[in-house]
């Protein structure tokens, strides 16, 4: 068992991800639908939720290129 994974194993990489897409979503008025910037507001709740997850549950070092 190795105590390393590769980046794309990494939950807490994933909800950074995903926060900063809903982030840039908004500064740049993308909408989906006619929600008024909700589905985006809540998408980034989602990867923020999702990153402070994946640094409680780390148990492996993330592998760095090279």
């Amino acid at each position: 068992m190795s105590d390393v994974k590769n980046m794309a194993q990494s939950k807490t990489l994933w909800g950074v991800i995903v926060q900063l897409l809903a982030m840039f979503g908004l500064s740049q008025g993308w909408e989906i639908g006619d929600q008024g910037g909700w589905v985006e507001a809540i998408t980034g709740l989602i990867g923020a939720g999702l990153s402070v997850y994946g640094r409680i549950t780390a148990v492996h070092k993330i592998k760095v290129a090279g």
